[in-house]
């Protein structure tokens, strides 16, 4: 049983995020010292941040997240910078290939005429990418440094959090109500709404539930379907880092290689269906 208790406190521990929120007056902390006054604080235990309530912020999701869109940024603009007709380098020749296929699939996918939506999906892409990417660091390294500076819980995936993944499929939701207003103007994108499945004037106030149901799951599905295949991807990490050394890099390496698929599919993954949707979005009809 300690063994037990032991391996899930490690998992737990591994899992939890650092965080940043708002601690009540009269608050009794862990190491005994009470709040004085409502004041804004880290969490010291994970049951501190869940006692923060939705008031909080997630200090390693947004840190690691700016991070990879910087390093994104960083990457192509070097490549624009430097590229050569004559002799291209390793690097162009990446961001090239990147550009090339993203392209492909939102000439395929996207039905409407929008200059702006090839760049969007680049962007998705690349940043979820990016951030899945980080799970191929081994668990305990990131972890072990940032202790070394006093902070307790570090998660370094943004994508195992679903705050990570909620707050990028928003974004995503964002673009759809815009460009269907836009598209379609708002009138026409409530009577859109009013209109279907059933044709009829009477089911409209049916239509309208069932339409901004449908409207509403799509951050949801794209957020938690991220959110899940990440988050068990690096639960079976942290699993392996507690077997002895001489098995876990038996283990280790095989799951990171097959990894790198499922890091690259669920980016390609979330970014063909946000283009799935901002297609709907500007389809008049």
């Amino acid at each position: 049983m300690a063994g037990e208790s032991s391996a899930a406190e490690f998992i737990q521990h591994h899992l939890s995020n650092l965080t940043f929120g708002r601690l009540p007056e009269g608050h009794v902390r862990p190491d005994g010292t009470v709040v004085e006054q409502t004041t804004w604080s880290v969490a010291q235990t994970s049951t501190e941040a869940a006692e923060m309530g939705f008031m909080a912020f997630h200090l390693d999701t947004l840190f690691f997240s700016v991070v990879c869109g910087a390093i994104f940024l960083i990457l192509f603009r070097v490549a624009a910078v430097r590229a050569s007709s004559d002799q291209p380098g390793g690097l162009q020749n990446v961001v090239e290939m990147v550009i090339e296929f993203v392209q492909e699939i939102v000439k395929t996918t996207f039905h409407g005429k929008n200059p702006l939506i090839a760049p969007i999906a680049l962007t998705i892409f690349m940043w979820i990418f990016l951030m899945n990417s980080l799970k191929l660091i081994p668990v305990d390294y990131i972890p072990f440094l940032t202790s070394l500076m006093g902070l307790e819980y570090t998660n370094i995936v943004p994508t195992t959090d679903p705050n990570g993944t909620l707050g990028a499929a928003l974004g995503v939701f964002l673009l759809v109500l815009f460009y269907s207003c836009k598209v379609k103007g708002t009138g026409g994108f409530l009577k859109e709404l009013a209109s279907a499945p059933f044709p009829h004037w009477s089911m409209a106030p049916f239509n309208f539930l069932l339409e901004v149901v449908g409207l509403l799951t799509k951050p949801f599905s794209l957020a938690l379907r991220l959110f899940g295949n990440m988050y068990a991807g690096e639960v079976i990490f942290i699993l392996i880092a507690l077997l002895p050394f001489w098995i876990q890099w038996s283990l280790q390496v095989p799951w990171a290689i097959f990894h790198i698929l499922v890091v690259t599919l669920q980016a390609f993954i979330f970014m063909v269906l946000s283009i799935v949707y901002l297609s709907a979005a500007h389809e008049e009809h």
